[in-house]
C-alpha cells in the first residue's frame, strides 16, 4: 500500500503536541519517525512540533535529546542539514497535565506558534502513561482546545487503553466528552506494518485467494508474536498487567480481524472497521470455568527474579490460546493465538493452514504423511509471505517432496525501505484518515473476549502458569495443547 499522500500546506498550519515528550515511546520511535519522513519530504511544510513534559529544558536541550535513536528500526536518518531544519520546527515547553495552569501555558505556546492570532490545526499525542489520559483529555477540554469550529483538532490515544472493558468503556466515555469518535485515533502501531497493510491488498486484491478462504479448505490458522525480550525495568507495571492485557487485547486479536473480516465495500475507515468489528462480535466468548480448556499460561523460569516482580507472581509472561468465530465462514475453523516473552526468536507470522485433499490418489508408504499445504505470513522481522505445496520428485516415480512460493520484501524492492509503522501511523493521523485506528466499539469488544480469560486464569482451578525456559519456544504444555487438537505449532510454515 502506497503511502498517504503530504497534507496540503493550504489548509494552515498544523501544530503536533506531543504531551510526554522527553518519555522513550518519544525519543525511541515518535521522532525518529517524523525525521524519517521529513528526510524524504513527506512533511508538509506548515507543520510545527511542541514537546511537552515535566522536564524544565530549554529547545536546544530537548533537540540534544532526541538524537540518540535517529535512524532506528530501518528508519532513514536525517543528514546534519537535514536535522538542522528539522529542528527548527521543534519548541519545547516544560508542564504537567494534570494542572490547569501548565495546560493554559501550552495553549498560549501554541498561539504563540501558529502567530497571526488565528489558530490552526492541531493533533495532541498522549505519549503518557495510562493514568495520566483521563486528566489530559478533560484538562484539553477545560482549556477548550478541542473545539474544532475554524480547524481541526484530533487526539492520539497510545495502548494500554483501559485494563479491562469497564475501564475501556469509562475512557471512551471521557474521550467522548471532550472529543467526537471522528475526532479520537486509537493507535495500535501493529496496523501501521506494512505487511499487516498487505494482507488486505493480498486477500482482496487476488481473485484466487478469496475462493478458498474459508472452512471449506482451511483447517485452521495460527498467529504468534513472539519476543526475545524479558521484562527487565518494567516488572512493577508488567507484573501488574500480563500478557492478556499486554499483547492479546490489541495486536493479536487485531490480526486476528484481518484475517477473518469480510471484504469491506470500500477502503475506507468506516468501511474498514465495521467488517472488524462483525469479526470481533462473533468470536465466541469462552467462559471463565472454562478457560483451562482453552488456554495454556507460562512464564519464563527467572520471571520472579525480574526487579518489581512479586517472588510469589503468577503473571504469565505467555500464553496459547485456542478462539472460534462462530459465522458462516469460519465455523468449525480453530485460531490458535500465541504470544510470549524471553522466546527463541523475535518474530510476527500468521499461518494459515489448509485442509488435506480429500482423497489421496498418489501411493505412500505405511508411515508416509503428506503434508497439507500452509500459507505463512511473515509480517516481521522477514516480511513476506511463503506458500508450501507438493509437487512429483524427478525419476523418482511418484514420490513427492515439499515445495514454495515464497515473496520477501527486501528482494522485490530491494534498496526500498520498509517504511515504520509510526511513519503511516503518523501521517494517516495528520491527514485525518482512521483506517488503521481502532474504533471504540472494536476496543469494547476486544475487552469483552479477553477478561472472561483473564477472569478465569485467577480461579483456583486454573491452571498455575507453567514455566518455560528463556530461548525456548514456550512451555512443553503448549505444544500438547495442540496436540491434543491433532495438530503442531508451526514457524514459517515448518512443525518446530
Amino acid at each position: 500500500m502506497a503511502m498517504p499522500e503530504t497534507i496540503d500546506p493550504s489548509d494552515g498550519p498544523i501544530t503536533l503536541v506531543i504531551f510526554g515528550a522527553s518519555g522513550d515511546l518519544t525519543r525511541r520511535k515518535l521522532i525518529p519517525a517524523l525525521a524519517s519522513l521529513h528526510s524524504k519530504g513527506r512533511l508538509p511544510p506548515n507543520l510545527n512540533i511542541l514537546g511537552v513534559a515535566r522536564s524544565d529544558m530549554g529547545d536546544a536541550e530537548f533537540h540534544t535529546l532526541l538524537e540518540e535513536f535517529l535512524g532506528g528500526d530501518g528508519m532513514s536518518k536525517p543528514t546534519p542539514d537535514q536535522w538542522a531544519e528539522f529542528t527548527s520546527r521543534i519548541h519545547y515547553i516544560h508542564g504537567d497535565v494534570t494542572k490547569a495552569e501548565d495546560i493554559a501555558e501550552v495553549k498560549r505556546k501554541l498561539a504563540e506558534i501558529e502567530g497571526d492570532g488565528r489558530d490552526g490545526n492541531r493533533l495532541y499525542y498522549l505519549s503518557l502513561a495510562p493514568s495520566l489520559y483521563q486528566p489530559a483529555i478533560t484538562g484539553l477540554g477545560d482549556a477548550g482546545m478541542a473545539d474544532d469550529a475554524n480547524c481541526w483538532r484530533r487526539l492520539v490515544v497510545e495502548k494500554p487503553f483501559g485494563t479491562d472493558l469497564a475501564s475501556a468503556r469509562e475512557l471512551n466515555d471521557i474521550a467522548h466528552s471532550v472529543f467526537r469518535e471522528d475526532q479520537v485515533f486509537r493507535i495500535d502501531h501493529y496496523l501501521g506494518k506494512e505487511t499487516v497493510q498487505n494482507l488486505l491488498v493480498f486477500r482482496f486484491a487476488n481473485a484466487i485467494f478469496e475462493p478458498v478462504w474459508n472452512r471449506n479448505y482451511i483447517d485452521h490458522v495460527q498467529i504468534t508474536v513472539s519476543e526475545t525480550l524479558r521484562i527487565d525495568e518494567r516488572g512493577e507495571y508488567y507484573d501488574q498487567t500480563g500478557i492478556m492485557r499486554d499483547m492479546f487485547q490489541n495486536h493479536l486479536l487485531q490480526l486476528l480481524t484481518l484475517v477473518a473480516m469480510e471484504p469491506p465495500h470500500a477502503f475506507e475507515a468506516e468501511a474498514l472497521r465495521n467488517e472488524k468489528v462483525k469479526v470481533l462480535s462473533a468470536i465466541r466468548r469462552i467462559h471463565a470455568e472454562d478457560v483451562g480448556r482453552h488456554a495454556i499460561p507460562g512464564q519464563y523460569r527467572s520471571y520472579r527474579d525480574e526487579t518489581g516482580v512479586s517472588p510469589d507472581s503468577e503473571t504469565a509472561t505467555y500464553a496459547a490460546l485456542r478462539l472460534h468465530v462462530d459465522n458462516w465462514r469460519w465455523q468449525g475453523v480453530p485460531f490458535y493465538l500465541r504470544s510470549g516473552k524471553a522466546l527463541r526468536s523475535k518474530s510476527t507470522e500468521i499461518i494459515i493452514q489448509f485442509r488435506n485433499p480429500p482423497h489421496m490418489l498418489f501411493p505412500l508408504a505405511e508411515d508416509e504423511d503428506i503434508p497439507a499445504n500452509t500459507l505463512a505470513i511473515f509480517v516481521q522481522p522477514d516480511e513476506g509471505f511463503q506458500l508450501e505445496f507438493q509437487t512429483k520428485t524427478p525419476e523418482a516415480g511418484l514420490q513427492m517432496r515439499k515445495a514454495e512460493l515464497e515473496f520477501h520484501y527486501h528482494e522485490a524492492f530491494s534498496g526500498q525501505a520498509i517504511p515504520d509503522a509510526y511513519e503511516r501511523l503518523l501521517l494517516d493521523a495528520l491527514n485525518g484518515d482512521a483506517s488503521l485506528f481502532t474504533r471504540a466499539d472494536e476496543i469494547e469488544q476486544a475487552w469483552g473476549i479477553v477478561d472472561p480469560i483473564i477472569a478465569g486464569l485467577d480461579l483456583p482451578q486454573a491452571p498455575r502458569p507453567y514455566y518455560y525456559s528463556e530461548g525456548s519456544w514456550g512451555p512443553v504444555e503448549a505444544d500438547r495443547f495442540l496436540g491434543s487438537d491433532g495438530r503442531a505449532w508451526l514457524q514459517g510454515g515448518r512443525a518446530r
